[in-house]
């Protein structure tokens, strides 16, 4: 019997963290949870990158994630903004990875391109598409959540991919039947 997989997905911010729990059993999607870290009443840098660390232990413990995606940083103007980000985004990571889960980095047309099929796909068009995918009724108060649900959307569906099966790494359609020529039917 295989075992479900949870996914925690983090859209990292220092003054608004999103994160989202996605359970996938036998190929079903189950929500079980998806909301924001509110920062902002914390104006010391280092008091929000513990909180950040502190709630993802948290979210590690209790529902106990397989695999763990996180949004990365785009590149931005202010370098400021960069450097915050990075470190909240490294902060999640180092999390993660004490408690000994595998960590992936999807940029954020990679994970618009995942969920819409579209890389340039604006926020409410990504919350639109989670939402029929998943059967969402609720609208979230924040992008921020919904946003950390699209990352652990997109890694479901680049890990549940018939290319990515068996971690056999193919490089497209052609590299996948020319691996496995007795799957092809003509």
């Amino acid at each position: 019997m295989n075992r479900p997989n949870i996914i925690l997905g983090i859209d990292p911010g220092t003054q608004l963290l999103g994160y989202a729990l996605l359970k996938v059993e036998a190929n079903k999607q189950q929500v079980l949870l998806m909301d924001v870290l509110k920062l902002t009443q914390h104006k010391d840098i280092y008091e929000r990158l513990e909180k950040i660390h502190t709630k993802v232990c948290e979210l590690i413990k209790l529902y106990k994630p397989q695999t763990f995606a996180i949004e990365a940083p785009f590149f931005g103007k202010n370098v400021q903004s960069m450097l915050k980000l990075g470190r909240a985004q490294g902060v999640a990571i180092a999390a993660a990875m004490q408690a000994g889960i595998d960590v992936t980095e999807y940029s954020p047309k990679k994970v618009k391109q995942s969920v819409t099929g579209n890389g340039n796909a604006d926020k409410e068009q990504v919350w639109k598409m989670l939402q029929m995918t998943l059967n969402i009724e609720e609208k979230p108060q924040y992008f921020d959540a919904t946003d950390a649900l699209a990352v652990a959307m997109c890694h479901h569906y680049q890990t549940s991919s018939i290319l990515n099966i068996g971690g056999k790494g193919f490089k497209g359609w052609d590299d996948f039947i020319k691996k496995n020529p007795g799957k092809v039917k003509l």
